[in-house]
């Protein structure tokens, strides 16, 4: 493969340093980052004639068309500004776990006097202690639901004193224990949240010890009620860790990572041994496999995963020996506060056995997905081509685009755009419009203040294409191959005259959902197009409309709430537009900075502590 000029004089001023490159193509866009020892030799490689060897090696320098670089002072340094990178640019050639952001953890606000337990995604250096990953929400709130029952900790919004003159409902459930009167100190609250902490790790022998020793002596005391509530704890905890295998009470804890490859894609299994038990197990695919060998994409997982992850176990079991492991391990154990981590790949016995059943279980979830992936593809391929035939369209609508309007009272008006790309969802490319010319509730003159926004969007996109470095938004650069407009005959007819004005009636179809009879219209057409209940492509539509539907009421509440929110925050001396902003920006919520502590608020820019004062003084 011939090299041009241009890259020719890049690598020869390539520095002899440490540091990270970026490769990118003709649109300037950053496709492949990696990190070096020395940067001169490492970029140079790709365009020896043995490197190329690999497709995607060939297929990554075919589209080099720039490379930059950044020095940093040690290989630690490289390391952790290419994973910062990487989460920046994601890069097409880089390895990405995928979906790695959608998990959920239990959060313990420990720098909190009185700590509160709730759940998040986004894991932060805050002083909290996080637990997790979880599978989804679900599982999530159905562990806090039986955990809440044998440690009733704090959820309402008081500030704590231990002064108030009477506890809420929950103490009266025994859900809480009412701090707020002075029930239980300030040491003894955080002593039994410290043992939630510890029973998340897996730890519950001594909490159950502990338990059935109060249970005992409450029964000779004859406290009945209070040995009768002791025992419904100790059931809830049986029903928690009846589900968590038992690997074997001499296990250092552990995560057990292996993974399995079908069809150039991955599946990585991610078992979670504490105590001594498996207590729970993650997965995460990666696509495109051929791009890396096995070695480096257990390294990139490895990376990606405990620079997510909250806690780093002392032993990581691995499949087998990885790239890099000197480096990695020198960055794992500053993730553990310079404790000491090992990477174990086990030749024989228990912990061989546990990595084989990681691997197993990898394998089985990786079919399994390619059979689910099959049949949605088969399933969304047929209501394509069912939609080709029934609205008469030269092809496929591989592009739909769905479009609705939300508003309560003529209030917060907000239009939706989803996008089904192959007839599946494509999230990123959906967008919402704040509508700013309309008064009062008028769907008709939204839906063309909305259409004409998101048309005008693809002229400027063509425009900035011709233009050197250019860069369009994807999702407006693209033409639809079907609109849908989620309303009858005169939704449809408003939406025709947009496309008319912009001379695109005659390239783009368009169609209108009908909600009350279910029934599909064509412009011109005062007939619905046949369509059989079940049939695959009516479905389709409904499901296109059904999501624009729910991502415009999403962003019209998002839209009241901020109103609500400024409107409360407009009250409060001192609080002008600036400290409004950046309010809004950091807690979302009236609810979030009424439970922020006076140090959380002072953090805040432009928020002094004085400030804070006044704002805890007018939310109590």
């Amino acid at each position: 493969m011939e090299t041009s000029d241009h890259i020719k004089d890049i690598l020869n001023s390539v520095p002899e340093q440490p540091g990270c490159y970026l490769m990118k193509d003709q649109d300037g866009r950053v496709i492949y980052i990696g990190k070096a020892v020395n940067l001169r030799h490492r970029v140079r490689s790709y365009f020896h004639a043995g490197a190329q060897k690999h497709p995607r090696t060939c297929q990554l320098v075919a589209n080099i068309r720039d490379i930059e670089w950044i020095i940093v002072g040690s290989e630690l340094e490289a390391l952790i500004l290419e994973m910062n990178l990487i989460k920046e640019y994601q890069p097409f050639f880089n390895v990405q776990l995928k979906d790695d952001k959608r998990y959920p953890y239990i959060k313990i606000h420990w720098g909190d006097d009185f700590p509160k337990v709730t759940v998040t995604r986004k894991v932060e250096k805050d002083g909290s202690r996080y637990y997790g990953p979880y599978i989804n929400v679900w599982a999530v709130n159905q562990t806090l639901d039986l955990l809440r029952k044998i440690f009733p900790y704090l959820t309402c919004s008081r500030t704590i004193t231990g002064e108030d003159q009477r506890a809420c409902l929950y103490f009266d459930i025994q859900l809480c224990t009412a701090p707020c009167i002075g029930r239980i100190s300030k040491g003894e609250y955080r002593e039994m949240i410290d043992e939630l902490g510890a029973f998340l790790k897996g730890r519950t022998e001594n909490i159950v010890s502990r338990l059935e020793e109060e249970m005992k002596q409450a029964s000779s005391q004859m406290n009945y009620e209070r040995a009768a509530q002791i025992r419904d704890q100790l059931d809830a905890i049986q029903r928690i860790v009846a589900k968590q295998r038992i690997i074997s009470t001499k296990f250092t804890d552990s995560d057990v990572i292996a993974m399995a490859d079908l069809d150039n894609n991955a599946c990585i299994q991610v078992f979670f041994i504490r105590g001594g038990k498996l207590t729970g197990r993650e997965y995460f695919l990666v696509e495109n496999t051929d791009k890396t060998a096995d070695k480096d994409l257990l390294s990139e997982v490895i990376k990606q995963f405990y620079d997510q992850t909250p806690e780093v176990p002392p032993v990581i079991l691995l499949p087998r020996e990885i790239e890099e492991a000197r480096i990695i391990h020198q960055w794992l154990r500053s993730q553990r506060g310079g404790k000491k981590v090992e990477l174990v790949v086990p030749r024989r016995g228990e912990k061989k056995k546990l990595v084989a059943m990681a691997a197993e279980n990898a394998a089985s979830m990786l079919s399994a997905l390619k059979t689910q992936e099959k049949s949605e593809q088969d399933r969304a391929e047929g209501a394509l081509t069912d939609l080709q035939n029934r609205l008469n369209l030269g092809a496929p609508p591989m592009r739909i685009e769905c479009y609705d309007i939300s508003n309560t009272q003529a209030t917060a008006l907000v239009g939706s755009m989803v996008v089904f790309l192959e007839g599946r969802p494509a999230n990123a490319h959906y967008r919402q419009f704040n509508i700013r010319t309309v008064q009062g509730p008028d769907d008709y003159a939204s839906m063309d203040e909305v259409l004409r926004r998101r048309f005008q969007r693809l002229v400027v996109a063509g425009e900035e294409k011709t233009k050197p470095g250019g860069k369009a938004d994807p999702s407006f650069s693209a033409l639809p191959d079907l609109v849908l407009i989620d309303g009858g005959k005169g939704q449809l007819n408003r939406a025709a005259k947009v496309l008319e004005d912009f001379d695109l009636l005659d390239t783009i179809p368009i169609a209108g959902l009908a909600k009350q009879y279910e029934e599909v219209f064509l412009p011109g057409d005062p007939h619905p197009v046949s369509f059989e209940k079940d049939s695959p492509g009516l479905h389709l539509l409904q499901r296109a409309r059904d999501e624009a539907h729910r991502f415009a009421i999403t962003a019209h509440r998002k839209q009241r709430s901020r109103q609500g929110l400024e409107s409360s925050l407009e009250k409060i001396p001192g609080i002008g537009p600036a400290r409004r902003g950046e309010l809004l920006k950091k807690f979302k919520t009236i609810q979030n900075i009424r439970e922020a502590s006076l140090e959380e608020l002072s953090q805040t820019p432009k928020i002094t502590l004085k400030i804070a004062q006044s704002i805890k003084k007018h939310l109590a």
